[in-house]
């Protein structure tokens, strides 16, 4: 929900977007575009790609554009799994690269997350001749942790060449965590590793759906393939393109985040919170499992105040609650609501 009934402008924390918005070059050139709505877009994706490529210090002809990663990991799906095949999924991936594996006729094989991360030997355990694809994300979703880099390259080096491995790091543009890998140049030395990455996060253009893989030749060929030409918008082509070459807002934004992912984690952990570790723009926190203080009361109790969270059901660890890291405002709101709603339990508690 984005709205909530005595709110006119609720604080809405519950799909992880950016609370800055995007950039105002990206704004600027999403603008520039209006009078050019009448021309198709560039099928070939060349600017963007490029700025990309030099953004991450990439090879622009590893790079191909898509409507969201979501539609990259489709597109993957289509090109390399049968019915009848396995996909290994990491118990939390993205939910959508299951759903389109399973659309394709794939028998889903869920790789357990021990200790709420990709893990790659509970992984590794899992694949059979059968196995097709690999699906993991780094940092995940809805804990915020990530697959350490020697782990990864432990699964990347014991992984069949002939299985796809789909590196999904929708949220790797806010980490700092010097053991993380982004697999960015993994395709160099195991051409079957994909990694795709979002502008809906850090960037801050949700509305425009536009993503990006990088990936070796071979499997840039077969996606190539399928894409329809014009899968992104002339709009989402030009804003991207700005957004990503605008370094200085990007690394502003991901200081917001850090310096408030920590606070907030701290001031909760010292109100009794249990808060998961987290390196993305959101972070979790578990509930008592039944009575007065479980994830769906601590809900009610935020959305009242015009807070809006995302309780974790399927998909995710039981009785918690997914907070986005907001403004600064939003923050400190989030902090004094809970706050309220921990002296509430320590009251019940001394009595």
């Amino acid at each position: 929900t984005s709205t909530v009934e005595g709110f006119a402008e609720p604080i809405k924390l519950s799909s992880n977007e950016s609370p800055h918005g995007p950039s105002p070059l990206a704004i600027a050139a999403y603008h520039e575009t209006a009078a050019r709505l009448f021309r198709y877009p560039d099928g070939r994706q060349t600017a963007l790609r490029k700025a990309i490529a030099d953004v991450h210090g990439l090879d622009s002809a590893q790079i191909v554009c898509g409507n969201g990663s979501e539609e990259l990991q489709l597109l993957l799906v289509r090109a390399f799994v049968s019915p009848g095949d396995e996909v290994i999924c990491s118990e939390f991936s993205f939910v959508m690269g299951r759903i389109h594996a399973e659309a394709q006729g794939a028998t889903i094989v869920t790789a357990p997350e021990p200790k709420f991360r990709a893990d790659a030997d509970s992984i590794l355990a899992r694949i059979t001749p059968k196995t097709r694809m690999i699906m993991l994300a780094s940092p995940n979703n809805p804990v915020g942790d990530y697959m350490r880099r020697d782990d990864l390259a432990r699964l990347v080096a014991a992984t069949p060449k002939d299985v796809i491995i789909i590196y999904d790091g929708a949220y790797a543009d806010y980490v700092d965590a010097p053991d993380y890998g982004d697999g960015l140049t993994l395709w160099k030395q195991a051409p079957n590793v994909v990694v795709t990455r979002t502008f809906s996060k850090l960037y801050g253009l949700a509305g425009l759906r536009i993503g990006w893989m990088c990936a070796d030749k071979s499997v840039v060929d077969a996606v190539e393939r399928i894409r329809t030409p014009f899968n992104t918008s002339i709009a989402a082509l030009a804003a991207a393109e700005a957004a990503v070459r605008d370094v200085s807002y990007a690394v502003s934004v991901k200081a917001h985040n850090a310096r408030w992912l920590a606070k907030l984690t701290a001031t909760l952990r010292g109100l009794d919170y249990d808060v998961f570790p987290s390196v993305a723009n959101f972070y979790l926190l578990r509930f008592d499992a039944e009575g007065e203080f479980t994830a769906e009361r601590a809900a009610d109790f935020l959305m009242k105040r015009g807070i809006i969270p995302r309780p974790v059901s399927a998909g995710g660890p039981a009785g918690c609650l997914r907070i986005t890291v907001g403004l600064d405002h939003e923050n400190e709101a989030v902090i004094e609501a809970l706050k309220e709603f921990s002296a509430g339990r320590a009251r019940k508690q001394a009595g």
